[in-house]
């Protein structure tokens, strides 16, 4: 090349230089940083709304389909969605800015204008490379921002979780709700039931505020379940967690009851039951209660046993099994506030005698560990004393209407050698005494004159039950005693089971209650079964797309914070 020209060229490359780095590159660098860096932005902007918007379980940030339940959105999937986010634009941003940078290098440096062009290609590659630290600076922001809505967020679950758990503590508390399993070979005390989803049948061990929700939790179908009594619990289908048996209606909401019915075999235990449940049923249509069966089968061996009773004069035996407790939805108003009702579930025990002759049969009675309150059975044919006072006719009357042949003391003092392996030493607050058969004793030289004294107390005392009795003072709050027979009084029955049952349900409200007579209670559930709601098995929970929104607007709002400081700050730079 001509040295001239040479010079020439030399002079032309310094002017544009000059130009370049002095005039264009002050100019176009800024304006590459924020296009970069606004194109950085809208990626992450369009990602973010691509995951967090959509209210499908599957999408960018795919939620997994739990065994049970959801668990709360801040405590797992808000990470997740953040990962999803993350991991997708920061590969995609560089990818976008290396190919870029390569596209540049090779337009602009691949000539021999590249001598000429090189300002321009310092000032799109400066730009270029400087937006990483914005970005970066922005990325930062918004992962702060998810901790800031992952904490305030679980801080106001926590308290909610917190909030409800003494709630509910507070409602057990002051109903003295007590749960128990009525099922044999189990009678275990139940803290928290299983629970069964009304929408697709499965079992929620846990349905309490806690990792998958304060106030609901989310069946992996969608359906929205309360996790407490005061929200609703009650109204869900309930299993034993030992057994997995059936239980009450209500339960949780309705303290339980059980009510063993003490006696040796043939002592009248199922009669005296029978008896009691017509007392109660005409007690509840008179001062307009209800009362109905929990299972359905216990509805017709009621209906059965009343038929035989009817037929044959007496009750069939009971069967040798332990005895699945005969449950009773009960609600009566109190006598002196009709408004105020009184709520019981009441478990009928009524095991055969058998089992009361033997400490290890006793032992296997485990409903006796929870209780505290018991129904002392006495057939008055079975004390020794009775028996030898009979005369030979009185013996003959007896032996047709048939007696048991375990003595009442000794069947007692097993079971209270049981109770006494309890914490509280077997301590009853209410014990019932039936004297059986009374219409029968009434007609014996030893009985006579007893329907009209009605001092049970003392007669038992006469004839040898001195030391049960005082026994019986001391273990229980309060004692009564009661004779039962074929023709006594319905409504001294039902007074005596709402006692011991504490129900306060006595006289007093509709006078005399009326003869159901061969009525049967019905079964229909005493609580409204709980709705299937929620968003469907292919949707997010709301508590999902709530908390996904939330970020989404918090990133729209850091972003938007951000880009306007930038504004005023390039604003307040300018020569102009």
């Amino acid at each position: 090349m001509h040295p001239l020209v040479a010079l020439i060229v030399g002079l032309l490359w310094v002017g544009v230089m000059w130009v370049g780095f002095w005039l264009v590159f002050p100019v176009l660098f800024p304006v590459t940083l924020a296009a970069a860096g606004l194109g950085a932005v809208g990626v992450y902007l369009l990602h973010a709304a691509r995951t967090l918007a959509p209210a499908t379980l599957h999408g960018p940030s795919p939620v997994a389909e739990p065994e049970v339940s959801y668990r709360h959105y801040l405590l797992g999937q808000v990470w997740r969605d953040w990962w999803a986010i993350t991991a997708t634009v920061v590969p995609k941003v560089a990818r976008t800015g290396r190919a870029l940078l390569l596209r540049i290098t090779v337009v602009l440096l691949g000539g021999p204008w590249g001598f000429f062009t090189f300002p321009i290609w310092a000032a799109l590659c400066a730009g270029i490379l400087a937006a990483a630290v914005p970005a970066a600076a922005l990325g930062a922001a918004l992962t702060v921002l998810y901790g800031v809505v992952a904490a305030v967020g679980l801080a106001g679950w926590l308290v909610c979780v917190l909030a409800l758990a003494a709630v509910e503590r507070v409602f057990m508390a002051t109903g003295r709700i007590l749960q128990t399993c009525p099922h044999p070979f189990c009678y275990e005390r139940i803290g928290l039931p299983v629970y069964e989803c009304p929408g697709c049948g499965a079992r929620h061990p846990r349905l309490a505020p806690g990792p998958a929700g304060a106030f609901r939790h989310v069946c992996r179908c969608g359906t929205r379940l309360p996790t407490t009594v005061p929200l609703g619990r009650f109204r869900l289908a309930a299993y034993c967690p030992h057994c997995e048996g059936r239980l009450p209606d209500r339960i949780g909401r309705v303290r339980v009851e059980p009510l063993p019915f003490v006696g040796g075999p043939a002592a009248g235990k199922t009669t005296f039951m029978m008896l009691g449940i017509r007392a109660l049923h005409a007690r509840a249509r008179a001062v307009h209660g209800r009362l109905a069966f929990v299972e359905e089968r216990h509805a017709h061996a009621y209906a059965q046993e009343i038929r035989e009773f009817a037929e044959g004069g007496r009750a069939a035996k009971t069967g040798p099994g332990l005895p699945l407790a005969t449950m009773l939805d009960v609600e009566l108003p109190e006598p002196a506030n009709a408004r105020k009702v009184s709520h019981r579930i009441l478990y009928l025990f009524d095991p055969a005698g058998e089992h009361y002759t033997g400490a290890t049969e006793v032992e296997s009675l485990r409903y006796l560990d929870h209780g505290e309150a018991l129904l002392f059975v006495v057939d008055p044919f079975a004390l020794p004393r009775v028996r030898h006072a009979l005369t030979a006719a009185e013996r003959a009357l007896v032996e047709a209407a048939g007696s048991s042949e375990e003595d009442p003391a000794d069947t007692l003092q097993r079971v209270l050698n049981e109770l006494r392996t309890r914490p509280d030493q077997g301590r009853q607050k209410r014990v019932a005494v039936v004297v059986t058969k009374l219409d029968l004793l009434v007609r014996t030289g030893i009985g006579e004159g007893l329907a009209d004294d009605g001092d049970l107390r003392g007669w038992l005392e006469r004839v040898g039950l001195g030391n049960m009795v005082r026994v019986l003072d001391q273990v229980a709050g309060r004692v009564r005693y009661l004779g039962s027979g074929l023709d006594t009084d319905p409504d001294e029955i039902a007074d005596l089971l709402c006692w011991v049952g504490g129900l306060s349900g006595e006289r007093g409200l509709a006078g005399r209650s009326p003869d159901p007579g061969a009525e049967v209670p019905g079964t229909a559930p005493l609580r409204a079964p709980w709705p299937v709601r929620g968003r469907g098995d292919g949707r997010v929970p709301v508590g999902y797309q709530v908390g996904r929104w939330t970020v989404l607007a918090g990133v729209a709002a850091v972003t938007a914070a951000a880009m306007t400081v930038a504004s005023i700050a390039a604003a307040e730079r300018l020569p102009f």
